[in-house]
This record gives structure tokens, sequence and C-alpha cells, in this order.
């Protein structure tokens, strides 16, 4: 019997944000279609943040009327004030992504804000997110390590997520912002946090600047997380962490979770189409490896 896990695609979003060109608005609506026919659920379409900032990002409104009216997808933006909740709320969205992280200088460097800052704004936007029935989630940065400060410690991490899980988001996220982790470390802070958070489910970001990702979701399934983020052919990164190159690609993570006897309601082939296509539009390949090797190869004829 399959095994349910959720995958939530975050390329439109997440790996769009660190591209060093802007992929053009009637594009980005052609990706999110194309990931949503593969059968694609939950994805991130938009970040509705300073343009100035990320300019990748400065046509979320378009993008937002662009998209199918579905019932069955639920389309997330990024918000990281009551400014952006008010854009996404606008715009229609029907789920919104917070941030906060595990260090005070990755916080400035991410939102030019402290780590108590960015729980505040969390705090204030959540009950006004579920009065509009948008569903909040918040996701911990550099929950496994930061490029400034180094080591985190699992309690810092703890600390936070029961923090958020007061003012009762849908999901708590806890990301590997510059591909640092190993599965032992995955496996050890969700084993600690999953009783920590009364409830509230976990979600896994993972990256693979360091070719661990695959191995780390797999871990992540494994001590009890049931949602990953992934983005289609693995483009993406943080662009205010150096060097934070990868996320875990969803045709690399799709083919590890299909051939261990996991079902996530999405199409291989059509999503290795996707990243192909993804490749032929950014005019360089993409990081994933399942997109140039295909899946499991079918036996040929005698």
């Amino acid at each position: 019997m399959s095994l349910p896990l959720e995958i939530v695609e975050v390329g439109p979003r997440d790996g769009l944000q660190s591209e060093p060109d802007v992929l053009a608005t009637p594009l980005k609506l052609e990706l999110i279609s194309r990931l949503v026919d593969a059968g694609v659920r939950r994805v991130e379409v938009a970040s509705f943040v300073n343009p100035k900032r990320v300019p990748q990002m400065a046509d979320a409104e378009a993008v937002m009327a662009g998209l199918p009216k579905r019932p069955d997808v639920q389309y997330v933006g990024l918000v990281l004030n009551r400014r952006g909740f008010d854009r996404a709320l606008a715009a229609g969205c029907t789920e919104i992504g917070m941030v906060t992280a595990a260090t005070d200088t990755f916080a400035q460097r991410n939102q030019g804000a402290s780590i108590e800052e960015t729980i505040a704004a969390w705090e204030d936007i959540a009950p006004l997110a579920r009065a509009a029935g948008i569903r909040a989630q918040v996701t911990i940065s550099v929950s496994f390590g930061c490029p400034f400060e180094g080591e985190v410690a699992p309690a810092r991490v703890i600390e936070i997520a029961r923090r958020l899980a007061a003012s009762k988001p849908v999901e708590i996220a806890i990301a590997d912002t510059i591909g640092v982790a190993v599965p032992t470390q995955v496996t050890a802070l969700v084993e600690q946090l999953l009783p920590a958070l009364s409830g509230v489910p976990l979600r896994c970001h993972f990256h693979n600047t360091r070719n661990t990702a695959v191995a780390n979701a797999y871990a992540a399934v494994m001590a009890g997380v049931h949602t990953l983020d992934s983005s289609v052919g693995g483009i993406g990164g943080c662009p205010f962490a150096p060097n934070a190159t990868g996320n875990v690609a969803t045709e690399d993570l799709l083919y590890m979770l299909s051939r261990s006897g996991f079902e996530t309601g999405i199409d291989l082939g059509r999503l290795i189409e996707t990243a192909r296509w993804l490749q032929e539009q950014r005019g360089r390949p993409v990081p994933s490896m399942v997109s140039k090797a295909g899946g499991f190869p079918k036996r040929s004829a005698a």
C-alpha cells in the first residue's frame, strides 16, 4: 500500500526569485499551469515583498490575477509584513506563508528585522488571515545552520517553533536554507520538534547545496514529516545567503519517494517534461538529475 505525502512546489516563487533574469508573467503562468496539470496541489506562486529587493517577484498581483480558479489547488503567497499581507489578501491568495529565522543576523539580512520583530509580525497577521479565511503557515529559516552565525542549537529552533505555534498556524516549516544539514541532524530535530508543537503539522524545506537534500527529505519522512517543499528543476536558493544554491528538485524528490512506496499524486513524467520546458525558457540547464536521466527505465523488448 502506498503511503500519502504532500509536496509543496516552490519553484514559481522560491525558485524564480533567485534567477538572474526575470521570467515574463505569461511564462510564470504557464509554468504554474504545467505543475498543476502534473498533479501539484499546493504551489508557491508569488512573493508580496518590496520589488526593489526582489524584482523577480514584482508581478505578484498579475500572476495571481492570471491563475485559474481551482478549489482543489492552494496558491501560496509569501508575505513578510502587514503591507505584504494586505496585498496578498487583495490579490486573492488562499494561503500565505510567513518567515522568521533561527538567528538574528540572518533575519536582519533576509528581512531587515530581528527575530522578535518577525515573530511579532506573524502574531499580528495570523489571526487576520484566519478571519479572512486564508490559510497561514510560517517557516523558520536557517534551522540547521546559518551562514553568518554558524551552528544553530536545536533548542533555539524548538523555542521559536513553540512561540509560533501559539498563533495556530496550519503548519510550521523548518528550512535548511543554506543546505548544510545531514540526515542524522534532521532526524534528531524532527523527533524533538513534533511533540513540542501541540499537534501543529511540521513541514521541511531542504536545499541541495551540498548534495544532501534528498537524503535529508527521506530522513524527515521517516521521522514523521508528511509535507515537503521542492522546486521543479532544482532551481532557486536564497538571494540573501552566500552560496545557497539549489532547492531540492521536485522530480528528484518524487523519484525517490515513489520508488520508496510513497504516493504524492504527482505524475513524474509530466514533471520531467515541465523541468525540461523550464530549462528551455531560462536558456541554461536546470540542476536536477532526474530531468536529465528520466524515470526508471522501461524494460526493452527482447
